[in-house]
């Protein structure tokens, strides 16, 4: 059992409250498994057997890499009731200089972060930690107020009040020889030696380390001529971050082809890969594309977490009426629903929703993914390798006689592809695919200037779902507002509300959200039900406009209108919707 401090106003004396276990709350907050909970109980008992050590749990956890400082920190918060040490709180010089030493700060993981004439406020790893408590109050004869500390945090104030003031990564970039410079011609060797040294391999990982504790959902390192810099894209928005310096871009980006099994000495072409890894207890695919760029490769890593996808229209950002919509199309036993938008929006994450949501015992559903971002089971996946010239069509091809009820296709890019998508509909069977145009109407142009024959495309295509993905505000920290009435009638805003006064919302930022405001996203979109009146339009060959507005006559609420929706209803902001759509 741990314990926690409480002191009161009249005496120093601290007591003791017992409280559960930090396993059970880590577990009840999605943290941790009972598989990784049972390893590390067995890794604490056999420390515990061989050299008599009492180890904590939370410690042995951190250390076998099954969960984050941070994730530690708000487990014990809310195991405890203890309050987290803000990082505006961190103090900019050393507080106690005088009265206690770095020495005994770092063996108590301590680090007093302000005091008063009667007070000290002592920011701590471990708040329950009688001895050092009782220790800060002899010294200074003061009450002393505790507060939880992150143990990433700890590394980090100490560093840089009472270290060289280098961060993790600077200290790891300390440890690499300056004789490792980089080597454009080439020694492949050297190096595939230096990618390999316990150094680079720490700093690739806490680059990687780092992404996942932020949310990133890519990772972008990019060499330029006097450096290299590293991006990560949380929420849809690049935030430029710590980076290595420019010498050590070649042993970096190498590291990295390591991982993904490509050939480091081939920096001439593109290249495709794959790293599985486990961190922090959860199992994690990161998809590694390169490019050759004029100062170097570029990189870029995206992570897919195959724990943390939530295949749920809720909370992908379906309302009540889209999503009665569009359940209605994946319950036709034949034809084609078409998924659409820019790179990154979402659209196969949305297609495994719909894929879970078919999934039964009595139906077969087989898809042809490059890549296969997923594992689900009770579905067969097939992964186009197009060096062997198994691509969309060739594979489609096969999976006909394969007897499938639903088919879905990752992508639609040629007219062989949609050929074979219209004849397996035409063949009684569901076909689910993405294409990348700007909305739900220009699918239709787009499949036409393929050289899909009209009359095939009225006859298959029974729904279109056009989606953007907008940041979805903080709910600590959003602040309400109530827009001026010019902008409420510019843009139509009291359709979406039966208040009297229409109230719309701020991100503000806070400590939950990294100060950005906003934590996660969401979907914004609109369905298109081809209607017999679209398919006249369709027969003629209408302008994707013409298209457009016969959907919305026949109800299609615009991702647009969807999106204002959303910002009236406190998901998002307006600035959020007219940042990644617009009012035709």
């Amino acid at each position: 059992m741990s314990a926690v401090l409480q002191t009161s106003n009249d005496q120093h004396e601290p007591t003791i409250v017992s409280i559960d276990k930090i396993g059970a709350v880590l577990i009840a907050r999605g943290k941790l498994d009972l598989a990784n909970l049972d390893r590390a109980l067995k890794v604490q008992e056999s420390a515990r057997a061989e050299s008599g050590s009492k180890e904590k749990l939370g410690s042995v956890l951190l250390r076998l890499g099954m969960i984050s400082g941070r994730v530690l920190a708000e487990a014990l918060a809310a195991q405890h009731g203890w309050k987290i040490v803000e990082a505006d709180a961190f103090p900019e010089m050393p507080v106690l200089e005088d009265a206690v030493s770095p020495r005994f700060l770092r063996e108590a993981g301590a680090i007093p972060i302000a005091e008063n004439e009667d007070e000290i406020l002592l920011g701590m790893i471990d708040p329950a930690d009688l001895f050092t408590l009782r220790a800060f109050q002899a010294a200074t004869n003061k009450r002393v107020v505790s507060r939880l500390l992150s143990t990433t945090d700890f590394e980090t104030v100490y560093e840089r009040l009472y270290g060289s003031g280098k961060s993790a990564m600077g200290q790891i970039v300390d440890d690499i020889s300056t004789r490792d410079e980089e080597q454009e011609f080439g020694d492949i060797e050297h190096l595939k030696d230096l990618a390999s040294e316990a150094p680079v391999i720490r700093l690739v990982n806490l680059v990687i380390n780092r992404a996942l504790e932020r949310r990133a959902s890519d990772i972008h390192v990019e060499p330029f001529e006097n450096r290299l810099i590293v991006r990560y894209r949380i929420d849809g928005v690049l935030h430029e971050t710590e980076s290595p310096p420019r010498h050590l871009s070649a042993a970096v980006i190498s590291r990295i082809k390591i991982m993904a099994n490509l050939d480091i000495a081939e920096r001439r072409l593109p290249q495709d890969g794959r790293i599985k890894l486990r961190v922090q207890g959860k199992e994690i695919d990161l998809r590694v594309s390169t490019v050759p760029t004029m100062h170097g490769e570029s990189v870029v890593m995206r992570i897919l977490d195959k724990g943390g996808v939530a295949l749920d229209f809720h909370q992908l950002g379906f309302d009540a009426s889209n999503l009665k919509v569009f359940t209605d199309i994946l319950g036709q036993p034949h034809g084609i629903i078409l998924v659409t938008g820019p790179t990154g929006s979402g659209k196969t994450t949305t297609l495994y929703t719909a894929l879970d949501r078919l999934n039964q015992p009595d139906v077969k559903i087989l898809t042809v993914e490059d890549p296969v971002e997923y594992q689900m089971a009770g579905i067969n996946q097939i992964q186009v390798k197009p060096q062997i010239n198994l691509s969309f069509a060739n594979a489609l091809r096969s999976i006909v006689r394969q007897d499938p009820d639903v088919i879905m296709i990752g992508e639609i890019r040629d007219l062989e592809t949609a050929q074979i998508a219209v004849q397996s509909a035409l063949t009684g069977h569901l076909v689910l695919s993405t294409l990348h145009t700007n909305d739900a109407a220009a699918s239709i142009n787009r499949l036409l200037d393929m050289g899909v024959d009209d009359y095939l495309l009225t006859s298959t295509v029974i729904g279109i779902q056009a989606q953007r993905l907008v940041r979805v505000l903080c709910v600590h920290c959003k602040e309400s507002y109530h827009p001026v009435e010019e902008v409420v009638e510019q843009l139509g805003l009291r359709r979406f509300t039966k208040e009297e006064r229409v109230t719309l919302y701020h991100a503000k930022g806070c400590e939950h959200c990294g100060h950005s405001g906003y934590f996660g996203r969401a979907c914004i979109m609109e369905v298109l039900t081809m209607t017999d009146a679209l398919r006249s339009l369709v027969m003629r060959h209408a302008t994707s406009s013409e298209l457009r507005a016969g959907a919305i006559s026949a109800g299609m609420e615009t991702m647009y209108e969807n999106g204002l929706k959303k910002a009236v209803s406190g998901l998002t902001t307006v600035e959020e919707v007219l940042r990644v759509t617009r009012e035709d």
